[in-house]
């Protein structure tokens, strides 16, 4: 099978610091790619450069003959700008199909049907009137899912899809990503500090850290080094605030 893409020894430099350092890893059509790491760990970096938002100082991004990347629909991280944009929901939604003209200046009837689609499929018809800055974090994450699904049948990136959301929201989010994965043959790449829902549904895993760069099948990284270690911090994190909450309690 073809790659959709295949990221070959890439490295990112940024003056005297390398963020990425011949890094190489390939997503299949209708792959889960599951990308986590710390702050610091070159996540951004590597999401801007498969956007081609920044250069690369070694290595090559090759993709498929059929994929380019007009065919990535992207999930940003919310920020305070974005949470406040003021638009109705439906407005938010249909300019996911701008990226399809590259000289039409306006939304043509197929467009329209596509925003319909996926407003449905992401159940969020009966939103189409509001303003997306009163939604819940939950809903206006799935309406810009709708708007990347608009932009894309093949591969959705997705950066920290479930930041800030209850855990109510965060299952049903994980649960719409799974279902386009399975269902709609949609390639995921989505990167997230939450190893437990990031690895859940993930086919591959993709671990960086300041001097570790690692990918594998999911299965393979769940019984790796970095996996046992990993979970070993969670869980003295998990101990430590379980502490912090009870001195706290006890005041």
């Amino acid at each position: 099978m073809t790659p959709l893409l295949a990221c070959q020894d890439i490295t990112v430099q940024f003056g005297t610091n390398t963020v990425l350092d011949k890094l190489s890893f390939t997503v299949e059509p209708g792959d889960y790619l599951s990308v986590i790491g710390k702050n610091g760990s070159g996540k951004s970096t590597l999401i801007r450069a498969l956007l081609k938002l920044c250069p690369l100082d070694r290595g090559s991004i090759v993709t498929a003959d059929s994929f380019t990347r007009r065919d990535i629909g992207y999930l940003p991280q919310q920020s305070g700008i974005q949470k406040d944009f003021p638009a109705t929901v439906w407005e938010v939604v249909l300019s996911g199909c701008l990226g399809h003209h590259k000289f039409l200046p306006f939304y043509t009837k197929a467009d329209h049907m596509e925003a319909e689609r996926n407003m449905h499929r992401l159940g969020i018809c009966q939103l189409r009137k509001r303003s997306y800055r009163t939604l819940s974090g939950g809903q206006q994450q799935r309406v810009l899912l709708a708007r990347a699904l608009c932009a894309t049948k093949k591969l959705l990136l997705l950066d920290e899809p479930v930041t800030g959301l209850d855990p109510a929201a965060t299952s049903e989010l994980y649960d719409i990503i799974r279902e386009l994965n399975e269902q709609d043959g949609i390639a995921i790449i989505m990167v997230s500090h939450d190893m437990d829902g990031g690895l859940k549904d993930a086919r591959h895993v993709l671990y960086l850290d300041e001097k570790t760069q690692y990918f594998a099948d999911a299965d393979t990284f769940r019984h790796s080094a970095i996996a046992r270690q990993l979970e070993q911090e969670h869980h003295t994190h998990a101990h430590l605030r379980k502490i912090h909450y009870s001195r706290e309690d006890a005041s």
